[in-house]
């Protein structure tokens, strides 16, 4: 059995450094407001890369104390993450099934637009970054319609940045539909990671003056 990682939040931000998935600099982001940092998992895009960015979502899960007993990743780029997020689970004794959607329903052959195993009782939805929180609520509607139960939603990254009413994604979908959330690595590790890679210190009180706007409280 593999060893985890000591610190999986701060393996994973390394891991995302070194493949250029975290970015420092200026970003527009879709809701207009330009941000310090950025994230793109798709960069990670090797066999050894999905290795270790699954075991931080395994060793994440976890830690969580969620029960559940199946996965579901949603198109596209839950596709991937989920199969060898359920593959750096196998390494620790746990066999889950996991299932994906496709974007249109197949009208031949099986047909449908769920893929894989079929939906256990209680799901664990695997992402990348939760934004406006669209698409996992649609994901959340699949697998309701489906008579199953979400058991929780696990992600890379928590941007911990308030929504237009005042919470992040993650809050409402905890508030809302009950559903509890885990992240890999939060804007304050992302923060601890910049401070101990020597990131200059105008980035790094940029990226601190843009949690104090629009930071959750």
């Amino acid at each position: 059995m593999p060893a985890e990682p000591t610190d999986p939040s701060q393996d994973f931000l390394a891991l995302a450094d070194n493949y250029d998935a975290l970015k420092f600099g200026e970003f527009k982001l879709k809701s207009g407001r330009v941000s310090p940092y950025f994230f793109n998992m798709g960069a990670i895009a090797s066999g050894a890369g999905m290795q270790r960015l699954a075991a931080g979502y395994g060793a994440a899960l976890m830690r969580s104390g969620i029960e559940y007993d199946s996965l579901f990743g949603p198109a596209y780029k839950g596709i991937p993450l989920v199969a060898t997020v359920a593959c750096a689970l196998a390494d620790h004794g746990l066999d889950i099934p996991f299932t994906y959607n496709r974007k249109e329903a197949k009208d031949h052959g099986e047909g449908g637009t769920l893929v894989g195993a079929p939906l256990g009782q209680r799901v664990v939805i695997v992402d990348d970054v939760i934004t406006a929180g669209t698409a996992v609520r649609e994901a959340i509607a699949m697998i309701r319609n489906a008579g199953s139960e979400v058991a929780g939603v696990l992600i890379a990254l928590d941007r911990q940045e308030r929504g237009v009413d005042k919470r992040s994604p993650l809050q409402a979908l905890a508030a809302d539909e009950g559903i509890p959330t885990v992240a890999v690595a939060t804007l304050d590790d992302v923060i601890g990671y910049a401070e101990r890679a020597g990131l200059a210190e105008d980035r790094l009180a940029a990226i601190k003056q843009y949690r104090d706007e629009y930071g959750v409280l």
